[in-house]
């Protein structure tokens, strides 16, 4: 029997649970407003559930295994053995206990959970169909809602998700075990964070990218570090090539490409791992019925406020325009515009947003490189101190790479920083805490850091800007 649609309200209603939604649907409920949450597949998203977590969690376990397997220099011998399934398994709980605690979460703030895909009817109601034979669905009328439907893996023609060779990066962290070869299409921070895993896994992983570099978007130097770490674990790379097809072999598949130029070539794999983006999700709930449109590559735009043109609608996370696609972004947002329609008196304005790609090594950034700082007007002063001359790193074996710190020369504010180096996503914290407060070169290198560590390289750079460093030459 099917159930016929039902009518409720809400205050606000928050379509989709990722980190966006589902922190926006619990400050909303803690000011007060009552709140629906909706969801279509799982609670925190592709971020807790097919994204930053998983992926970390695998990172870990290839970690693990490599520094055993390689720690002779250290009078350490093992052979580790990798079982995947059960690293599958493991990686599942942590997922599992994230995504159960924020059900729990919502559910303690008084956010009422629905299950369901929304499709909007008007500018004030959307109708939500329920999952399974004879669910039925129901229509939710709304005050205020915000969008936080996150985004997609962007799908390339000739290699179509649902075939088996082919891998999104979904499908590479489901793996219950390591294919002998993997070619992986795109040399972003997804593509690389994903080779090198596997590669440390054991696979014989080959890297096809159309640009001439990995990581676009990061500085050269930066780039180099991890590219040469990628080129000692034995990952192949290719670079202006973009991925055409791929059919099959006897002995697996082949995978080929093909140069701005027209030149043809070919790689033996197993899988074939396409990683060259996401996309926002904005097309799938009738947005226009709702008096909104996204523009040609499907984002949303808003205001300061993270309201849309229709004002009681926002948009938050992935789906915005000039929005960098980060969880953390994404909850920052969700914040502002749960605050915004509890009527305080809130704006999007961080002075810097951090990043970070979980690469071997791990790289860092918050705010202006040197080129962006003299673009802005400014006449940059910039610090570098090396890992290799920080006590800490060199006893963790992993002394590759810098801390850069990037400052105006008149004033000494710091207006940005460049990490490639161990701990470089826990690194970055201490700057982009410097940047939002208005810290100076002199407030970083005068604050004691603890000795040993790896943070005594974020003084270290101050000093070398001031030209004050002691462990490195003063540039």
């Amino acid at each position: 029997m099917v159930v016929g649609d039902i009518a409720t309200g809400t205050e606000l209603l928050v379509i989709g649970a990722g980190p966006g939604g589902y922190v926006a649907a619990i400050r909303a409920a803690q000011n007060g407003i009552d709140t629906t949450l909706v969801e279509k597949d799982a609670y925190g998203g592709t971020c807790l559930n097919y994204g930053c977590i998983p992926s970390k969690a695998l990172i870990t376990g290839a970690n693990l295994a490599h520094e055993a397997g390689n720690a002779e220099e250290m009078g350490i011998h093992a052979d580790p053995v990798v079982d995947m399934s059960q690293l599958r398994d493991w990686k599942s709980g942590v997922v599992d206990q994230l995504t159960g605690g924020v059900e729990k979460l919502c559910k303690a703030n008084g956010v009422n959970l629905v299950e369901g895909t929304a499709r909007f009817k008007d500018e004030n109601a959307v109708r939500i169909a329920h999952g399974g034979e004879g669910q039925g669905s129901e229509t939710i009328e709304f005050e205020h809602c915000i969008i936080a439907t996150g985004s997609r893996v962007i799908q390339i023609p000739g290699f179509d998700f649902g075939d088996e060779p082919v891998w999104s990066s979904r499908d590479a962290l489901e793996a219950d075990t390591v294919p002998e070869r993997l070619v992986v299409v795109g040399g972003g921070y997804i593509g690389m964070e994903l080779s090198t895993t596997f590669a440390k896994l054991g696979a014989d992983v080959t890297v096809v990218e159309m640009l001439d570099d990995i990581l676009p978007g990061y500085e050269s130097d930066v780039a180099r570090v991890v590219r040469k770490r990628a080129e000692d674990l034995g990952i192949d790379m290719h670079f202006g090539e973009g991925a055409s097809g791929w059919r099959d072999e006897d002995d697996g598949i082949m995978v080929t490409t093909e140069t701005e130029d027209g030149e043809e070539n070919e790689y033996r794999a197993d899988k074939v791992l396409v990683a060259v983006g996401r996309s926002p999700v904005t097309d799938t709930m009738d947005i226009e019925s709702a008096g909104l449109e996204a523009d040609d590559r499907g984002f949303l735009s808003v205001d300061e406020c993270r309201r849309t043109d229709v004002e009681h609608i926002y948009a938050v996370g992935d789906v915005v325009e000039d929005t960098p696609m980060l969880a953390h972004v994404a909850s920052k947002e969700g914040i502002v515009a749960a605050e915004h329609v509890a009527g305080e008196p809130v704006a999007f304005d961080s002075q810097a947003v951090p990043a970070a790609v979980f690469t071997d090594p791990e790289i860092g950034t918050v705010g202006m490189t040197e080129a962006d700082a003299e673009e802005a007007g400014f006449t940059p002063v910039v610090g570098q101190m090396p890992f290799r001359a920080s006590g800490r790193a060199l006893t963790t074996n992993h002394a590759d790479g810098f801390v850069r710190v990037v400052a105006d020369e008149e004033s000494g504010f710091v207006l940005g920083a460049q990490i490639v180096g161990p701990e470089a996503s826990e690194l970055i914290a201490e700057l982009a805490f410097a940047i939002e407060m208005g810290a100076t070169l002199e407030d970083v290198a005068s604050t004691i850091h603890t000795h040993p560590t790896l943070a005594e390289a974020v003084m270290e750079a101050a000093e070398n800007a001031l030209g004050q460093a002691i462990h490195t030459l003063n540039r």
